[in-house]
């Protein structure tokens, strides 16, 4: 049986080309298809949040897990599995989007009334404010905020990955990880302070404390 050998970082999206025929299954760990088959349910999250459509989220996870069973060497032995493959994930994800779409188009930097290059603290006081509810209401409301917010508070806020873990999968500095969460709650708490207080997460007192 082969033994796992940790390189750097998954491919670019360059070299995201079509895949070759699969190592045997011989070759491949019992023990490492059993972890990635465990996170079948993760990935299919992650990946209906930022396509927002069943038949495109169901590709996306068939295609990162045939990836990844291809790529099997490449994960190293006692690192977070979930963050590895959200990693595969989001990389073929952007590929798939960037085929789509002709050009990236920028965000307006006035939309939300943020300035977009002010300093973030590493201490975020509205994360408090998420701490103690995560329901459907609240996903669903991430899943209507711009992508690079949303995919840094699903990985945080619902799959519980660490900064620099989002930072790989996003292959950006976990200042900006910090800053895109921080960012991304901000908007969240305007939106659905009033659902939190309806459902008595938070006392009006509270939030304007």
């Amino acid at each position: 049986m082969a033994t796992m050998v940790a390189t750097d970082m998954i491919e670019s999206d360059a070299d995201m080309a079509p895949l070759a025929p699969l190592a045997p299954l011989a070759e491949r760990p019992a023990r490492f298809d059993r972890e990635a088959m465990a996170q079948m349910d993760a990935l299919y999250s992650f990946a209906f949040k930022l396509t927002r459509v069943r038949e495109e989220a169901e590709d996306l996870v068939s295609d990162t897990l045939l990836r990844a069973f291809d790529r099997w060497r490449q994960f190293q032995v006692g690192s977070n599995m979930r963050a590895w493959l959200f990693t595969i994930l989001y990389h073929g994800f952007v590929s798939r989007k960037r085929r789509i779409d002709a050009r990236e188009v920028p965000m307006p930097e006035t939309e939300d009334g943020f300035n977009y290059r002010e300093p973030v603290a590493d201490e975020d006081p509205v994360a408090t404010f998420f701490d103690s509810f995560i329901d459907e209401t609240v996903v669903r409301a991430i899943g209507d905020l711009p992508e690079e917010y949303r995919s840094a508070l699903v990985m945080s806020d619902v799959h519980g990955l660490r900064y620099a873990e989002i930072a790989k999968v996003l292959s950006v500095p976990e200042g900006t990880v910090k800053s895109r969460l921080f960012r991304g709650r901000r908007l969240l708490q305007g939106r659905l302070r009033g659902y939190a207080e309806d459902m008595g997460y938070i006392t009006p007192a509270a939030v304007a404390a």
